[in-house]
């Protein structure tokens, strides 16, 4: 998929449990610096549970946890020198629907993330606040209301300040879990032009049950069925032609 030296996540045999129940098993998968890479499978294949593995989220479900490694920048996040927080801020989340926090402005979404470190000096937070919002394609329409409150902008605005809060910590990872789900056309082609950007500067895994939106936005696609990682591929060969008969299956339609 990618010399060792530019994979900058990896999963090396992760398996992903509630209590007892596998949900993922023993996946070993590598995120190239600076690609995007999606991850599809039909409903219930254990995709979102994976992706919650990759900063620590899974185990905030009740009865949830991992084995397996996950290596970032060849430190594992499991491996007991990494407090979860931290983990959290250097591999970002973006949920299937918008989160804004509905009490604070816009603003203060976006500082929210930065405010867990400590006192930030107001000209500093100013400065990351415009940073964020400008990544996340939204400065421009937001720079004069930014005492206003977060949940009176549209669905796609408050994912892309979703977007803004992940990306103000400066994080190396960020994970998109179905980001236009809920989201109308024209708010799904801005997230998706912002995943071509954003890579510019962060390595991106994206969970998506869209194969359009696979192909449009990713470099490598991932193909889970029933917890296991099937095949992984550049994007191009994976849509045009798969090596394993499921994928192809999945792929054009015949499953899923």
């Amino acid at each position: 998929m990618a010399p060792e030296t530019l994979v900058q996540l990896e999963t090396r045999r992760l398996s992903a449990l509630f209590n007892r129940n596998v949900i993922v098993r023993e996946v070993s998968l590598p995120f190239p610096r600076h690609t995007v890479t999606a991850i599809i499978g039909p409903s219930g294949c254990g995709k979102s549970t994976f992706l919650r593995c990759l900063n620590r989220m899974h185990e905030l479900s009740e009865g949830g946890w991992a084995t397996g490694q996950v290596m970032l920048d060849g430190h594992d996040i499991y491996g007991g020198s990494m407090e979860a927080v931290d983990v959290r801020r250097q591999v970002g989340m973006v949920f299937q629907r918008p989160t804004p926090f509905p009490t604070m402005s816009i603003y203060d979404n976006v500082a929210a993330g930065l405010r867990v470190n400590g006192r930030i000096p107001r000209k500093q937070m100013d400065e990351v606040v415009e940073r964020a919002l400008t990544q996340a394609a939204l400065w421009d329409e937001v720079k004069d209301r930014l005492k206003g409150s977060a949940v009176a902008l549209s669905g796609g605005q408050q994912q892309r300040l979703c977007v803004a809060r992940a990306v103000a910590p400066a994080p190396e990872v960020l994970l998109l879990d179905e980001p236009t789900a809920s989201l109308d056309p024209a708010g799904t082609q801005r997230i998706e032009e912002l995943c071509t950007e954003l890579k510019k500067r962060y390595t991106i895994v994206i969970v998506t049950h869209n194969m359009q939106q696979a192909a449009r936005v990713s470099d490598f696609t991932a193909f889970f069925y029933m917890g296991r990682l099937i095949e992984v591929g550049a994007t191009q060969q994976m849509f045009t032609k798969p090596n394993d008969p499921q994928t192809e299956a999945y792929i054009t339609g015949r499953f899923g």
